[in-house]
């Protein structure tokens, strides 16, 4: 058994991982402009969850403090997670992964990133306190799980409405969106640090001995092969390994989940449909699995 600490990726991809006999620690951040700020808080909300488990081991599993010592950390992110899964191997050199696979990176800008930003942080700026003011915003932010579920079932989302990890995941989101317009209120407009800043920095500091990039043959917004070329020298000067694999997908490929599609007593066109619409995605996402299990194993000893 094996530490995996999971930046952003989704449930089904964790459950894949699971089945190989790997202990998930899933680390949730706040959605913010301060890259920064989000990589130390995921770094220091990790070790503090790592801290724990080795301490007291885990009950409900049958695993004791000794069961779980002395076992190698690795660790996978997706997109943005990815992108502080980097920084936080670049602001650390202890308590950091001895293995990283790193999807679908991406180290764009905010005008890059998010289409229209530009004209839309004024847009912000100028509706902000009208949206404050109102009691719909003062209900929204008040609003609990249950509302919030009542309002995605009266919308028709069925995927959500039947897998409460998602529907949790969702919720959280939600619940970050006002302080993120706050940032865009008060006129941050771009992401901190900077891409060449983060850049500059992964050139110099960063300390993960083995890292696996990920890029699929379908991701408009992907910068991996730039993420390689900034590492590569890095990584040969700390005598590590850096290796990259294109796979078939997109970048929602690691974000799929395994709809709980429950078939009639009849089997119908729609049951035919809905099998086959996830048949796909499914199958690129094990790939996927099994592509960081590869990986992962060439390191365990």
């Amino acid at each position: 058994m094996l530490f995996l600490c999971i930046c952003v990726i989704c449930s089904y991809l964790k459950e894949l991982l699971a089945k190989e006999g790997y202990l998930i620690v899933s680390v949730p951040y706040n959605v913010t402009f301060d890259h920064e700020q989000a990589a130390k808080q995921v770094y220091e909300r990790f070790n503090s969850c790592l801290d724990t488990i080795v301490s007291s081991g885990i009950p409900n599993s049958n695993l004791k403090p000794g069961d779980l010592a002395d076992l190698p950390l690795f660790s996978v992110g997706h997109s943005n997670g990815a992108l502080l899964q980097v920084l936080t191997g670049s602001y650390f050199a202890e308590k950091i992964p001895k293995v990283n696979a790193i999807i679908s990176f991406n180290n764009k800008s905010a005008t890059e990133a998010v289409p229209y930003f530009e004209q839309l942080g004024p847009l912000i700026q100028q509706m902000l306190p009208m949206v404050e003011a109102s009691p719909i915003y003062e209900m929204a932010r008040n609003a609990s799980g249950d509302v919030l579920k009542l309002l995605l079932d009266t919308a028709g989302t069925t995927i959500l409405n039947n897998d409460q990890e998602a529907l949790k995941s969702f919720t959280k989101l939600v619940d970050q969106l006002p302080s993120v317009f706050g940032e865009v209120g008060q006129g941050v407009s771009e992401f901190r640090p900077s891409p060449l800043e983060n850049r500059n920095c992964f050139k110099c500091s960063y300390s993960v001995p083995h890292t696996l990039l990920v890029q699929f043959n379908s991701d408009a917004i992907d910068e991996t092969d730039l993420l390689e070329e900034t590492l590569k020298p890095r990584i040969d000067s700390i005598g590590g390994t850096l290796e990259k694999v294109r796979l078939n997908g997109n970048h929602l490929t690691p974000c799929i989940q395994d709809p709980k599609w429950q078939i009639g007593s009849v089997y119908s066109p729609a049951d035919a449909v809905a099998q086959a619409l996830k048949t796909i995605p499914l199958s690129e996402t094990r790939v996927l699995s099994r592509t960081i299990v590869d990986w992962f194993r060439r390191f365990e000893n």
